[in-house]
């Protein structure tokens, strides 16, 4: 039986306590297989009609399935869906090392591969050329989707990103956009130009530039990028990098499995 704790709010406490149990639910099948609506108001210490409750959002959304006319239920094909999205971020960083390596490598500077998560940018590998030795740690930071390569990228693709857009454009540099208008064009030309590049907008002196990688299905799920200080990386030679990057990208987007 599993214990609940009131944390005095009501209405939060029982939607905490609710979601505690459909987790406890998930568990128990996970760990017996397969259980039955009795079993489980027993496991939870709960009546029988709170479990069947339980049971049947969580069937509803695909994640636990009735096994025929037997009464018993077990793990649906859901949780395959959720485990698969986690599993594919894993890949992803996995696969994308090496080729993040190499970019890195071919044009001496610093290199990551970058996802949006909720409304920014989290970078997940990176990698530094003969030129980085001294450059930042990125992996594992958020930045802002709108000040950043990666960031550009990501939002000219995704389909939350009049609600991204909508939270604001905070100012990191004078340089940053902060006009929505300005912004929206901007990643409307992304796909025709196949890159999004950002001069001094998230740090005075910092020049990237990125190119969107797909997934198994073509969905763009990730960005590579290059980055380094603007004397290094004037206006003209990132523009000049954007098939150096793209070439990573077609190379990780096979890898990932999809073949145009």
């Amino acid at each position: 039986m599993r214990n609940t704790v009131d944390d005095g709010r009501g209405g939060s406490a029982a939607l905490v306590q609710s979601v505690d149990r459909a987790i406890a639910v998930l568990e128990l099948l996970a760990s017996r297989g397969e259980s039955g609506i009795t079993e489980i108001a027993g496991e939870l210490g709960v009546h029988k009609s709170t479990a069947s409750r339980l049971v049947s959002v969580l069937e509803g959304r695909g994640l636990v399935e009735q096994l025929g006319q037997r009464g018993k239920y077990a793990i649906g094909f859901g949780v395959v869906r959720l485990a698969g999205a986690a599993i594919g971020r894993m890949d992803l960083a996995g696969l994308g090392q090496p080729c993040c390596q190499a970019l890195a490598d071919r044009i001496g500077e610093t290199a990551n591969i970058a996802v949006l998560d909720g409304n920014v940018v989290i970078n997940i590998v990176q990698a530094r050329g003969a030129a980085a030795v001294s450059a930042q740690n990125w992996v594992g930071q958020r930045t802002p989707a709108h000040a950043t390569s990666s960031g550009k990228v990501l939002l000219a693709y995704s389909p939350r990103r009049a609600e991204i857009l909508d939270l604001g454009l905070p100012e990191y540099t004078p340089h940053t956009i902060t006009d929505r208008a300005a912004l929206a064009a901007q990643l409307d030309r992304v796909p025709a130009d196949g890159y999004a590049a950002t001069f001094e907008e998230l740090e005075i002196g910092l020049h990237a530039i990125a190119v969107p990688v797909r997934g198994p299905v073509g969905d763009v799920v990730a960005a590579i990028s290059v980055s380094g200080p603007s004397y290094r990386l004037p206006r003209k030679r990132v523009h000049e990098l954007a098939p150096e990057l793209t070439a990573a990208a077609a190379e990780l987007t096979t890898h990932l499995g999809f073949l145009p």
